[in-house]
């Protein structure tokens, strides 16, 4: 039997908003109904920690699955181990920024060429490309923000916070 390996998912667009509601505890639930094991969810934005044997991008497929099923419309999810969120997490450009200000997007492929050129209203945020995630770092906060970066619709933001403490919760597991 193939080694069980520890997921972290992200789900796009998850109780943000009013909209994309997904109680944790259903999530959690849906997980274990896939087999999954060690299902553990952090916060109430849609992210799951769990252990299984399928490749990262068959468990991506099964849990993406089972959120269209739920939701009646695709739910995105990146798919990631431990190790590449902290080696997202330790290439992070803007580390002396204040960490609930510069978040890191996840994208399922490296970003495009042209993601920083393509970026609109852009005030004092920073912006770096990284091996599948997009730095942005808000100078002023993310509040007053008005900026659009196209190549990070088909992604998913969490600040260095939640990133940090998904990394120690797949630790722990």
């Amino acid at each position: 039997m193939p080694a069980l390996r520890t997921y972290i998912a992200l789900l796009r667009a998850v109780n943000v908003g009013g909209t994309g509601k997904l109680p944790m505890a259903d999530l959690r639930a849906m997980c274990e109904g896939l087999g999954f094991q060690d299902v553990r969810t952090y916060i109430a934005s849609g992210n799951v920690l769990f252990r299984t044997a399928l490749s990262a991008a068959k468990a991506k497929a099964a849990l993406e699955g089972a959120l269209r099923e739920y939701a009646g419309k695709p739910v995105g999810a990146i798919v990631r181990t431990a190790e590449e969120m902290a080696a997202a997490l330790a290439a992070n450009p803007f580390a002396d920024a204040a960490p609930n200000r510069a978040v890191l997007i996840f994208l399922d492929a490296p970003p495009p060429a042209d993601a920083l050129a393509a970026a609109r209203h852009r005030k004092d945020e920073q912006i770096a490309l990284g091996e599948r995630e997009i730095y942005v770092h808000y100078g002023a906060g993310m509040a007053d923000s008005k900026l659009v970066l196209p190549a990070a619709k088909d992604g998913t933001a969490r600040n260095l916070n939640t990133v940090a403490k998904l990394i120690a919760m797949a630790g722990e597991g």
